[in-house]
């Protein structure tokens, strides 16, 4: 029975252990996750804007511009993952690799080769172990994203977009990132980011006509400029997207493992109490057996 109590205070400070370090994890992401959450505020409403400025160019122009001519015939297509560099976080990184696999699936029965580019190390260590190759991986800081990252990535897109995919380039590109809808919900979302679906400014009726615009400088030279700088500004909002979705996915796994560790606790502090009863009246029992012998022997 002593072997068995020790066996149980082990566990039951095990637990407490593991509950100070599930903790600990869960207050770090309640602190970060309000400053993600305003960082995505401030960044939603421009990605925004940019898309539509975009938009409006291109349906108030007669011209056709690499942004928004659909190609006649899409033989690759690139597939950006947001992952995250860290664990203990739920389903986060799981979910949006399940949701890329699926594109995947889609890409491929359309009859397009699929070309990765990954970001942050649970994306990469998931292609790693099944020996896929991937174009280019980013990993660091994905719970804090920077800007200057976005920028290299939208530039390594960018240029992979206006090659021939003859020459290894793409042409279309989907990103694929969580996003943080509330604190208990993070959405797994795919958004084709080139060519650009215009969807601002048009007609309603087929037989209506479109207002007439002036562009100064030109309409191709407003595109070629707005091109990098909305696609650094996409990218920069799902990495703060993803990064808010891995904050709150990590607070809720952190709060259900401490939970847990509160109930592995109560439940082996029950064993123990009942082996330590167990072993008082195992004792109480030889000594009362033991008094009766000395007894029966004086007798």
């Amino acid at each position: 029975m002593g072997a068995q109590l020790r066996v149980y205070r082990q566990k039951i400070k095990s637990a407490q252990t593991t509950k100070k370090i599930t903790r600990a994890m869960e207050l770090i992401s309640a602190s970060r996750i309000q400053k993600a959450q305003a960082r995505v505020a401030a960044s939603t409403p421009y990605s925004r804007a940019i898309t539509r400025a975009v938009s409006a160019v291109a349906t108030y122009s007669n011209i056709e511009h690499v942004l928004t001519t659909e190609p006649e015939v899409i033989n690759r297509a690139a597939v950006v993952i947001f992952a995250s560099d860290r664990g203990l976080a739920g389903a986060f990184s799981s979910q949006v690799l399940r949701e890329a696999e699926q594109l995947t699936e889609l890409l491929r029965s359309q009859g397009k080769d699929v070309v990765y580019y990954l970001v942050g190390r649970k994306a990469l260590a998931y292609f790693s172990f099944r020996r896929r190759v991937s174009e280019r991986s980013w990993t660091g800081a994905t719970d804090q994203p920077q800007f200057d990252t976005a920028q290299e990535i939208g530039e390594a897109l960018l240029e992979a977009f206006l090659r021939e995919s003859d020459d290894g380039g793409v042409d279309e590109i989907h990103v694929v990132y969580n996003r943080f809808v509330s604190m208990v919900t993070q959405v797994p979302e795919v958004v084709r980011l080139l060519p650009l679906e215009v969807v601002e400014g048009e007609a309603t009726d087929a037989a209506s006509v479109l207002p007439l615009y002036e562009f100064e400088p030109e309409a191709e030279t407003v595109l070629d400029a707005l091109l990098p700088v909305y696609i650094e500004s996409r990218i920069f909002n799902a990495m703060l997207q993803s990064a808010a979705s891995e904050h709150a996915s990590r607070q809720k796994a952190m709060k259900s493992a401490s939970d847990n560790a509160d109930k592995l606790i109560k439940d082996f502090t029950r064993l123990s109490n009942n082996a330590r009863q167990t072993e008082i009246t195992q004792q109480i029992s030889e000594i009362v057996g033991g008094a009766d012998a000395l007894s029966s022997a004086k007798n």
